[in-house]
């Protein structure tokens, strides 16, 4: 008589389907395709930074240390006349009126980063649409801060030369302002290119978002004035 298999067919020949031998040799097959899978991406890609926003990011660094030089002259002239100095005069500032340019500028920072978003998405027309927003929404508060520094020399004869309160007053607001200039012209020079280009390019969406970092740099810094000459008195 031929030999008979023994139950469950364990000694089918290369494990047929429905033998523990085929399963336990298949499921052996699967580890190591699994193996060979997961083991296929030993050296994963890297990543360079891009040189222009580093290097926008170490420059805006060096103005941030301008800044702070102005604010610690601000606080050491105000540490020298006195509190009492220094409170009479800040009574001078139109607080309602500057709270709404400071809004004005903040809320320009918002429409700035949306027409970012339209860059990265290749959309120009809503970048340009955005970016003539802010350009707008910027000029406005240098207007307020011109009509500001007349008021306050025509009525209350604060000037640069004065006293050390002008002095420190116009400087820092001042020199943020010909920020906020220089500002402007460069999202005159984005538009710009953005119109005289065929196409929009890579380079054409990298420059919208530098000037985007540099727009908000100049509002965070703005807040921080604000905060310093007009709310600490």
């Amino acid at each position: 008589m031929g030999h008979t298999g023994s139950p469950g067919g364990a000694n089918t020949p290369n494990g047929t389907p429905g033998s523990e031998g085929g399963i336990s040799d298949r499921h052996n097959v699967g580890v190591a395709t699994a193996t060979t899978v997961d083991t296929g991406h030993a050296h994963p890609s890297v990543n360079r930074p891009n040189l222009t926003s580093v290097g926008t990011i170490i420059w805006l660094s060096s103005e941030l240390m301008f800044f702070a030089a102005l604010f610690a002259m601000y606080f050491t002239l105000r540490s020298v006349t006195g509190p009492d100095f220094w409170s009479e005069k800040a009574d001078l500032l139109n607080f309602p009126f500057s709270a709404t340019n400071t809004t004005i500028l903040v809320l320009s920072s918002l429409t700035c980063q949306l027409g970012v978003f339209a860059a990265e998405r290749g959309d120009v027309k809503k970048l340009r649409g955005w970016f003539i927003v802010t350009f707008i929404m910027g000029a406005v508060f240098i207007g307020g801060q011109v009509f500001e520094y007349t008021e306050l020399v025509k009525h209350e004869g604060l000037s640069l030369s004065s006293d050390p309160y002008g002095s420190a007053f116009y400087l820092t607001t001042g020199f943020h302002g010909l920020h906020v200039t220089g500002g402007l012209i460069a999202f005159l020079l984005v538009l710009g290119r953005t119109y005289a280009a065929r196409r929009f390019t890579h380079e054409q969406a990298t420059a919208a978002i530098v000037v985007s970092y540099y727009w908000h740099f100049v509002d965070v810094v703005w807040i921080g004035l604000f905060a310093t000459i007009y709310m600490i008195k």
